[in-house]
């Protein structure tokens, strides 16, 4: 099941990448970036989406870690614990 879930995973950053390939091949004009008043020079739109994309990829890897242990001080399951009980008799 493990081996799925990661082949799953694999083939959809694979259509990412390849969907931002097709994006930035046919959106090859040169954007530029405001944050807060301040704006960028102009860059081309392609290498905004995949910088956009490897930053997020990164932040969710780094954050799945502090998700997981902030996630194991209690069960998901404590709630349902008395629906899952068997009594034997059916």
């Amino acid at each position: 099941m493990k081996n799925l879930v990661s082949l799953l995973i694999s083939l959809l950053i694979a259509c990412l990448v390849l969907f931002i390939a097709i994006v930035s091949v046919q959106n090859a004009e040169l954007v530029y970036l405001r944050f807060f008043g301040l704006e960028s020079a102009r860059i081309p739109f392609g290498l905004v989406l995949a910088f956009s994309f490897a930053v997020g990829i990164v932040g969710v890897a780094i954050l799945q870690p502090v998700w997981n242990v902030m996630g194991s001080g209690r069960s998901r399951y404590e709630d349902d614990a008395e629906f899952f009980v068997d009594d034997g008799e059916y």
